[in-house]
């Protein structure tokens, strides 16, 4: 998926090591096979393949439409802020690598693991812990915005031009988004909603925090061009700090 995904997993005692080291192997398989079905950049895809008729959606894995649901899902929710048909065809790009990532933690979880971290390209997908995930300042290089502590299933994903640049387009007027933050990080349960949420709270620019105060189970915290900062009213709940839990930044 053109990013590094990196693994820190943690078994107790009595775990079956072998188990897990089999649940993550499988893992790692199945990130490489989302990205042979669903990569935009191979035209062997049955993603790129859909895009140009080439095949129909009926005809494609049961996991293709499970993406697109949640893709519905999500435009349908942000009003289509959201949307996997910004380029004129089917992309689900903003949506698919919170998903795979969410999907390889469970196989993890579900092996034995008794917590499991996953970052794939920035984006963090947590089961178990105790686990700190920082939050990248994206005005100084090299420091942190926020730290998000967590000890249960927890996603965080943050968009923005800090780390490759305006990738993110207004899906209305098909260009770069009108006053977008420096940075905006979605937290929540499952990395497949927190990373369109994130997506489509960016493309808002203005209008984010208010539609994810709305939002049942899930925070956002922004960065400003000018370096200020906000957040939502229930984000101070997964900032560090509250627990003694010794944690990994990621």
């Amino acid at each position: 998926m053109g990013t590094v995904f990196s693994f820190d997993v943690r078994t107790d005692g009595d775990a079956d090591r072998e188990r897990v080291r089999a649940g993550l192997a499988a893992a790692v398989a199945g990130l490489h096979h989302v990205d042979e079905v669903f990569s935009p950049y191979r035209p062997d895809s049955q993603i790129s393949r859909l895009a140009v008729g080439g095949l129909a959606l009926a005809d494609c894995e049961p996991d293709v439409a499970e993406v697109f649901r949640h893709c519905a899902a999500e435009e349908r929710l942000s009003e289509g802020w959201f949307t996997p048909r910004y380029t004129g065809g089917l992309d689900p790009t903003g949506l698919v690598k919170g998903w795979a990532v969410q999907r390889a933690v469970e196989m993890i979880a579900s092996s034995g693991a008794a917590a499991v971290c996953l970052n794939g390209g920035g984006d963090v997908q947590l089961h178990g812990g105790p686990w700190r995930v920082g939050i990248s300042d994206p005005l100084r290089p090299g420091a942190l915005a926020a730290v998000v502590e967590a000890h249960d299933t927890l996603a965080v994903a943050t968009s923005g031009p800090a780390e490759r640049g305006c990738h993110i387009v207004d899906p209305h007027s098909g260009g770069a988004p009108a006053a977008g933050p420096a940075s905006l990080t979605v937290v929540c349960r499952g990395l497949t909603q927190a990373d369109a949420r994130a997506t489509a709270a960016y493309a808002m620019g203005p209008g984010a925090r208010a539609w994810l105060e709305r939002l049942p189970g899930t925070e956002g915290f922004g960065v400003a061009a000018d370096g200020s900062t906000w957040q939502t009213s229930g984000f101070a709940r997964h900032l560090a700090g509250r627990g003694d839990g010794e944690g990994r930044a990621a």
